[in-house]
């Protein structure tokens, strides 16, 4: 690269975020990592000086849209956009509220589309472009008590697909990288006995590392990614194998 590329990470101050906002960094990106609070902004800032950390709720479209906005004022036209930022909303679909399923299909699903959509002009203008959505595992093998979290990743899983089919003659490539159980903040909760079940069934025999998301999410980045397009990348230690 000529120059540095400039790199967007939604959920970029803690646990896969902040893993892939270092990566980046340290392959020569100029990178801009959310957060949904002023913390994790100067979190992000603090951990990486030089790169720019800005306040994003990818709940609401009225803050997407002002987080555009505030990046065309600082004249800031990111040609890698990695959307990562997700919450769960767990609980069986007997007492699911309608409340838990439209919260994350907004926060997983639409953000995706609303980002993508705002920044795909400026890169179909320059004709390159990577867009890397991080999916999940129970994307592709289910997992009770998540039936909203499963069909929202699947959704951006269809999405990828369907968005590299429509854009790689202009040089953009659209991927995504789906996790199995990678050891964060979010596993931390999980209880010794529940650890131990979904252990059993990683051929791996460990949890994965966010550094080793980070890793995936670099290569689709680079150049040596030019021709891996509308493709998921299954990052499980075996756990769920297609």
């Amino acid at each position: 690269m000529s120059e540095k590329r400039v790199a967007l990470v939604t959920g970029a101050s803690r646990g896969i975020g902040a893993a892939i906002v270092g990566k980046l960094v340290a392959t020569d990106h100029q990178v801009i990592g959310t957060a949904t609070s002023q913390n994790g902004v100067e979190k992000i800032e603090r951990d990486h000086p030089g790169h720019k950390g800005l306040v994003l709720d990818v709940m609401n479209e009225d803050s997407i849209q002002g987080f555009c906005d505030e990046l065309n004022n600082l004249d800031l036209s990111p040609s890698i956009l990695v959307n990562n930022a997700g919450i769960t909303r767990d609980n069986i679909m007997l007492r699911m509220k309608p409340s838990e399923w439209n919260d994350v299909v907004i926060a997983n699903l639409n953000s995706v589309f609303l980002l993508t959509r705002h920044f795909l002009k400026p890169l179909v203008k320059q004709k390159f472009g990577r867009i890397i959505n991080i999916t999940s595992i129970v994307a592709h093998s289910g997992n009770a008590g998540q039936a909203n979290y499963a069909a929202a990743k699947a959704g951006v899983t269809g999405f990828t697909k369907s968005l590299a089919r429509e854009v790689a003659s202009r040089g953009i490539t659209v991927n995504a990288v789906a996790p199995g159980f990678i050891d964060t903040d979010m596993t931390g909760k999980l209880t010794d006995t529940q650890k131990e079940g979904m252990l059993s069934q990683i051929p791996a025999g460990r949890m994965g590392e966010a550094s080793e998301i980070a890793a995936a999410v670099g290569f689709l980045a680079s150049d040596d990614a030019s021709y891996i397009t509308g493709e998921t990348l299954h990052i499980n230690g075996g756990m769920h194998m297609l």
